[in-house]
């Protein structure tokens, strides 16, 4: 075990006392799980006290555990270049509105933006949560276990509106079916000459001298 993510653990738990509800050190990293509420206060201790510094927020992401029934896991990935360090902060939301960090951190805006597009978390106080990734008109949220892998809307630009127009998702009836072969395997010969490779299959084959 890592005596200095051992100290870490032990700065961060006593100062922020009930907000800490789990920590866990992983793979060189320490993770905590803070109450969602308190989020703001947390990242400020971790960016402003001089044993954390963690001055920089590298990522924001959200990750969908729909059999839990808080499903949303909102994860704040900090880094401290100066102690060369760094620390995972976990909140969790069943879809509840999760307080915005951009005013610790001002790169948090967009990250929430692409939080809240990919899987619908809403976050309260970010003056700017719009779609970031797709259009929009794009209904659901992709990156969510239970959004449908074709999608629910296809779009295409047309040429008689002369815009880009939005459409139900429609499947060739030959696209659903399936035989469970490999994909080389049943294959017409897509490209000149490999009828050639069919053709010495079917021939004898020569010996030396013959």
């Amino acid at each position: 075990m890592d005596p200095a993510l051992e100290e870490l653990k032990e700065i961060v738990t006593s100062a922020m006392g009930a907000s800490v509800l789990d920590t866990s050190i992983r793979k060189g990293e320490l993770a905590i799980e803070v109450k969602r509420d308190d989020i703001e206060r947390v990242l400020t201790y971790l960016r402003d006290n001089v044993n954390c510094q963690f001055k920089q927020l590298i990522d924001l992401c959200g990750v969908d555990y729909p059999e839990r029934e808080e499903r949303f896991d909102v994860v704040y990935n900090l880094l401290s270049m100066t102690l060369n360090r760094r620390i995972r902060v976990k909140v969790r939301t069943s879809g509840e509105p999760v307080p915005s960090v951009t005013s610790v951190f001002s790169t948090a805006g967009w990250f929430e933006r692409e939080c809240w597009d990919m899987f619908g978390v809403p976050f309260v106080g970010n003056l700017d949560l719009r779609r970031l990734l797709t259009d929009y008109g794009f209904e659901g949220h992709p990156l969510r276990k239970d959004f449908p892998l074709t999608g629910f809307v296809e779009m295409r630009y047309d040429d008689e509106k002369k815009r880009v127009v939005y459409e139900p998702v429609k499947l060739t009836q030959e696209f659903r079916t399936f035989d469970f072969l490999s994909p080389w395997e049943g294959q017409p010969d897509l490209l000149p000459g490999d009828e050639k490779a069919e053709q010495n299959k079917a021939e004898p084959s020569k010996e030396k001298g013959a």
